[in-house]
Order: C-alpha cells, then structure tokens, then sequence
C-alpha cells in the first residue's frame, strides 16, 4: 500500500468515519489535489478496506470556456475509469463583485444539493496544508480575528458554504443542510505529495489556468508571498499551519468560556453588556453578531470592527458606522442596531 493511501486511511479512522454503508460525495474539479484523492480512495475501495459509495461530483463554472469543457470531460472519465457514480452540473457564475467568491459558493451550493439528494454521510474535499497556509495568510491580510486564523476544520459537522477568504464564521448557511464536511487531506498531504501521488499512478491531472492569474489575491500569495517567505523558512507552509491548527485549539477552548457573552441572533446588542466584555470576547460577539443578521462577514475588515467597537464606548448618541453595501450599525436607547441600508434607519427613526 503506498504511504499516501495509509496516511489516509490513518486519517480516516483518526476522523471517525464510517467505513461501510454509507455514501460520500467526492468533489473533483480535476486537479492534483482533487484527482490523488479520488486514486486513494479507488485503492481502499478495491483492497476492500472501505465498503463505500462514492459519488464523484464536478461542476463546470464555465468561465474558461473549452478549458472547462476539458476539466469535465476529465473528470467523466476518471468516474468511468474507477466505477464511481457522477454528478455533473453547469452554471452560469455571476461577475458581480468578487469572481472567485461566486464560483466556490455556486460550487458549494452544488455539492450540498448533491449529497442531500443523495442522503449522503459528507462531502469529501482535498484541501491540502498548502490551501491551509493560504488561507491562513489571506486571513492575517485582511485582518480577521482568532476564528480566521484558525483556519479551515478537517470535519465540520455542520457544514456552511464557506468563503476560506474570510472568518471561519464568514459562511453561507443552509439551515436544512445537516452535511458534514470534511477534509482528510488537510492535515498532512501537501499540494506536492498530491502531484507525486498522481504521477506515481501514471494519472494526469487538470490545470486551471485561473491558478496562474494574479489578478486573484489567493494565486498572488502562491506564486509572490509564499516564495519570499520561504527565504526565511523553507517550512514556511508547514509552519502556517500549524499556527493555525494551534490557534484553533486556543480558539475552541475560549468559546467554551465564554458563556457570559451576549446573544448573538438577537436583532440589536445591548451596550451595557458589550462594555462589559473583554477585548476579544467583545470582537467575537460583534463578528458573530453580524455574521448573524448579514448571513456572512465578506467584506469585512478589522476596520469595520473597531469603528463599531467606538461607537459602542462613545458618549453620543444617535451615531452611525457605515459598513460595506450600504449597511449600517446605529445607536439608539442604550443598545446597537444592524441595518441594512440608510432608508430602513430613516423609516425607523
């Protein structure tokens, strides 16, 4: 058995997954990373180590036109050629805002229906530790709390569509979704084990052309960041994520403490118990709270949290934060209010 088969296995088990009787839903966009996990799980299915249904799923954004033909194509055959179920949809992304964010959550939203329909155990994805670093990184830029930097769960038992840009509360919920999501690869396969594990197999893999283009600030970090870095730690991959593996302990050790802080479904917080907070319970509450009413915290930044932060301990009243997309925080009566936009604080008012 090759070492990328029995690591998995290793994390399989470490995972608690089942390992007969059930379906899991395979995400495939053709890559290294997606492809070597697929090969492994061929190999267990036919050492008879796991009694599973695997249904690969692709979806085929179409924004590279034939080079996304290709990838489904690919991905049609690999299915074939290992005796796996398919699912296969095309969408027309939206190129409103953020690209990049469209497509995962289009992509996300596919793999959910899918494996709902299927009433699947989980969605399987190959995020590897490079992805971790990356998002780790991405984080740090932009400014995100301990939730951020903690980045990506190896199983999410509740599984949110999630933007690995942002928080780890940054997500798009389905509230009938009781999928779990989960990353075997995350923990110990990195992106070259992936390239390695797939020429091994003599298999080819799919580039994406995107993953070149700097234009997206996640392939800047790839291909600029990460090198620069690597002058001073050559683990330097390694390193991130273990940090935020480190992180995410710490971080699910204080949520467990933090049983004083306020409600965080309710429409408005009240001041007197924000004041009482300590610095960093009252930026959870606050990216809880929005994250809340907005349904995600894309777009924002620390910024925006520490703009509410003084509003909450300033003596005027009636004052207002602006937030991206012409959402507001007002204060009024002793307490904060989450508004969508200037028209709906006037009516209330």
């Amino acid at each position: 058995m090759h070492k990328f088969v029995r690591n998995l296995l290793t994390e399989w088990r470490k995972l608690d997954l089942p390992f007969a009787g059930e379906t899991f839903v395979v995400a495939v966009s053709g890559g290294a990373d997606s492809v070597s996990l697929a090969i492994a799980l061929n190999d267990l299915k036919k050492r008879k180590k796991l009694n599973l249904r695997f249904v690969i799923a692709h979806f085929n954004h179409g924004l590279r036109g034939g080079e996304s033909e290709k990838d489904a194509e690919f991905v049609k055959d690999l299915a074939q050629k290992f005796h796996f179920e398919l699912a296969l949809k095309k969408g027309k992304i939206s190129n409103k805002g953020n690209l990049e964010q469209n497509a995962r959550v289009a992509r996300y939203e596919f793999l959910t229906e899918t494996a709902q329909n299927l009433h699947a155990h989980g969605i399987l994805t190959a995020h590897t530790i490079n992805d971790q670093a990356e998002t780790f990184l991405l984080n740090l830029i932009r400014g995100s709390g301990i939730a951020g930097l903690s980045g990506m769960r190896s199983q999410n038992s509740k599984f949110r569509i999630e933007d690995s840009n942002s928080d780890e509360k940054s997500k798009i919920q389905n509230p009938k979704s009781q999928i779990t999501l989960l990353r075997p690869l995350l923990n110990w396969a990195t992106r070259k084990d992936t390239e390695n594990f797939c020429h091994f197999n003599e298999i080819a893999y799919r580039c994406d052309s995107m993953n070149e283009d700097l234009n997206f600030k996640r392939v800047r970090i790839r291909k600029i960041l990460l090198p620069a870095l690597r002058e001073f730690n050559p683990k330097i991959i390694e390193t991130l994520a273990k940090t935020a593996n480190l992180l995410r302990t710490e971080f699910e050790t204080a949520v467990k403490n933090e049983d004083e802080r306020p409600k965080t479904q309710n429409e408005y917080l009240v001041l007197k118990e924000l004041k009482n907070l300590s610095k960093s319970a009252l930026y959870k509450t606050l990216r809880e709270w929005l994250g809340a009413n907005r349904g995600n915290l894309r777009q924002l930044e620390l910024k925006h949290i520490e703009a509410v932060e003084r509003l909450i301990f300033s003596r005027k009243s009636g004052k207002i934060v602006e937030l991206p997309n012409g959402e507001t925080i007002v204060k009024q009566g002793g307490k904060i209010f989450w508004k969508k936009n200037i028209e709906n604080i006037e009516k209330s008012t």
